[in-house]
């Protein structure tokens, strides 16, 4: 895609972060030196003396035949090898040696030691058919190695195809195709039907269905008209919009997005500094049996080839590529899931801190709730039916922006009420509303309007409005000819997610509450109603972070799930930091996690994600390392005795093979049930 290199973030990764041995490499790079490193290994092992011993047959002599092992091993070498030993050096000048430098070291040993043969300095075997296939063995291992990180990343790179290369742009002329990149903000841009949107924007003109599943989640079709905004790569449904510009190219939600999963991918956590520790003890622990084991063959009288070829095994075997795979990769893959299950994971820690969390706090305006006033409760009279009172009310206050006559108002949206037309409308000062719907005259209004009107208000509706106080929502009556009608119970709409939220946290063993800046009543009649074990209420912004702290000293590991400006604190000083999608940039910042649906029961998928990725940690990091204790003593000759020795191409089989268990292993992430 043309211009995918000025949105995709992948091509700013750290070259330093994560699996740095491979910076500025690339499968490509690798395989083509396999390819080419294993055609020319194919006649040095057809030529070796020893190999023909072993398969008892004999192989064409001609002039110059002898030197096909030296001449080609040393292409191998230098061709195949250089990527090794640039490697070493990295590694070196860092202080930190590690895969690159056991590899350098078994190959450079070989290679020297094949030439000090071939010019009659020691009477031994060369090396030079294990030298050539252990490089093109460790370049087939590398190869793989970095194809199944970059599939683990594909998720980014399809997103990054997502978006459009070109543009309609409409000017005062008329209209234009433009690179995208050409884009500006204040731009005005005609998406088409069936059209992926270019470009994050608001809508100026036209009303549209919109599917967003690619970013939230959400299956259904998004409906949107003037005002409302649009994100780039969401599809556009069968009707024309224009949109104004208000970010393109990096500045995209969809470039965000990938750029913060590929800084996750990245960032080092506690696991992969444990895995690093790991890798270069091990280098140490390789280096050293490696020495001994020359030392030891040759005080026992071994000749020196065999001493040689034992410690080239030693070091080839133990090197510990997959036990720098087994982290990385399964940081990829679960980055990459959570991203697909509306998880953006900004920190690792969050990510690998998650199976430990023992509360999760919810701030309740705009996290449990909607943020929005709805019609939570109701009653009516005999005689009146709900979908009856609830349009006609709705009619009453379509006219009215105080936010409780809103909440009605969409209320009936909601519910696809018809709602009809309110003639003669008056507002009764401090009181409520009147107005005349389908030929009659009503009122609406509190309790204020009771008394203004001596309405007769039945038991049950004066039960229901009682309910709704003690409840700490707000009551509004529907009178006609001061006769009640109906009562609405109106408050912040409780999220229909957040209930199936709680009860997988709670599944999952884990204590929810809720902290808000709201009166107890309130913050009770919301707990209460989804279940929560605790409750924070009339909680000021500054004490949210303090409430956070609180239970930390208890020794409890707390994630604080907002997403106010009032919430960053919060959300920086607990262990984890989530987010909601939809809220302030400031809280977004603050988080380790980010929930890009908006969707609290995206919160149980973090947990059971934190164990799935941590237990295929474990498991990579045995595979990587624990083969060792019996595979070094192998390679070092432990039952020489019994003629059970390893060739230095046959160790770089097994170390291959247990890298290409951890790339599976780690694949294996892809099926844990979140």
């Amino acid at each position: 895609m043309a211009q995918q290199g000025s949105h995709d973030p992948i091509a700013r990764k750290d070259p330093h972060a994560g699996h740095d041995q491979h910076a500025g490499h690339s499968p490509a790079m690798f395989r083509d030196k396999f390819w080419l490193s294993f055609i020319l290994t194919v006649p040095v092992v057809y030529w070796s003396a020893h190999v023909q011993e072993l398969l008892s047959y004999r192989a064409p002599a001609f002039a110059g035949s002898g030197w096909i092992g030296p001449i080609l091993g040393t292409v191998v070498f230098v061709y195949g090898g250089l990527v090794f030993l640039k490697g070493a050096w990295r590694e070196l000048a860092a202080r930190l040696p590690g895969m690159m430098t056991l590899i350098s070291l078994a190959i450079t040993v070989a290679f020297l030691f094949s030439w000090v043969v071939q010019l009659g300095l020691v009477a031994a075997d060369a090396l030079w058919w294990e030298l050539a296939t252990l490089v093109s063995i460790m370049l087939l291992g590398h190869w793989i190695e970095m194809r199944s990180i970059l599939q683990a990343q594909g998720a980014l790179q399809e997103l990054a195809k997502l978006l459009p290369d070109t543009a309609s742009r409409v000017t005062e002329s008329g209209e234009e195709t433009v690179p995208v990149s050409a884009l500006r903000v204040g731009d005005v841009v005609l998406v088409r039907p069936g059209e992926r949107v270019p470009v994050d924007g608001t809508v100026r003109e036209g009303t549209s269905d919109l599917n967003e599943a690619m970013l939230t989640g959400e299956s259904r079709p998004v409906r949107k008209q003037e005002g409302d905004e649009v994100i780039a790569a969401t599809i556009n449904g069968e009707g024309a919009l224009r949109v104004v510009v208000t970010g393109a190219g990096a500045q995209t939600k969809l470039s965000g997005i990938m750029r913060l999963v590929a800084e996750a991918q990245t960032s080092k956590s506690r696991a992969q500094h444990l895995a690093d520790r790991a890798a270069r003890i091990l280098t140490v622990v390789a280096i050293a049996s490696a020495a001994l084991t020359l030392l030891v063959w040759q005080v026992a009288g071994a000749t020196l080839d065999f001493s040689i070829v034992r410690m080239v095994t030693v070091l080839v075997i133990a090197c510990p590529h997959a036990l720098g795979l087994a982290v990385p990769l399964v940081v990829a893959i679960s980055t990459s899931i959570g991203a697909r299950n509306g998880l953006l994971v900004r920190d690792r820690r969050g990510l690998e801190e998650a199976r430990h969390l023992d509360v999760v706090i919810f701030d309740k305006t705009g996290t449990l709730t909607l943020g929005e006033f709805r019609v939570v409760d109701m009653a009516v009279a005999d005689g009146t039916t709900e979908s009856d009172a609830l349009r006609i009310a709705a009619a009453l206050e379509g006219e009215s922006e105080h936010p409780i006559a809103r909440g009605i108002v969409r209320t009936a949206e909601d519910r696809n009420l018809a709602v009809p037309a309110a003639n003669g409308f008056r507002a009764i000062t401090g009181k409520g509303v009147a107005a005349s719907v389908e030929g009659a005259d009503y009122t609406l209004g509190g309790p204020a309007l009771l008394s203004a009107e001596s309405a007769r208000v039945p038991d049950r509706l004066r039960a229901a409005a009682d309910a709704a106080a003690s409840r700490g929502q707000a009551a509004i009556y529907l009178l006609r000819q001061s006769e009640a009608l109906a009562v609405f119970a109106v408050a912040d709409a409780i999220r229909e997610e957040s209930r199936e939220a709680i009860r997988a946290l709670h599944k999952r063993g884990i204590t929810v509450a809720m902290l808000t800046g709201d009166a107890q009543a309130v913050a009770d009649a919301v707990a209460k109603e989804l279940g929560m074990d605790t409750v924070f209420a009339q909680v000021l912004p500054e004490d949210k972070a303090r409430k956070v702290q609180e239970l930390q000293r208890g020794g409890k590991k707390v994630a604080m799930v907002g997403d106010g400006v009032n919430d960053a604190p919060a959300l920086a000083t607990a262990d984890i930091g989530i987010a909601i999608g939809a809220g302030t940039d400031v809280a977004v910042e603050a988080g380790h996690i980010v929930l890009v649906r908006s969707d609290p029961r995206d919160i149980p998928k973090l947990v059971s994600l934190s164990r799935a990725t941590y237990r295929k940690m474990l498991q990579n990091l045995w595979w990587a390392a624990g083969y060792n204790i019996v595979a070094i003593p192998l390679a070092a000759g432990v039952l020489a005795r019994w003629d059970i020795l390893l060739t230095p191409a046959l160790g770089a089989v097994f170390m291959s093979a247990s890298t290409i268990v951890v790339a599976v292993n780690a694949q294996l992430l892809k099926r844990a049930a979140l």
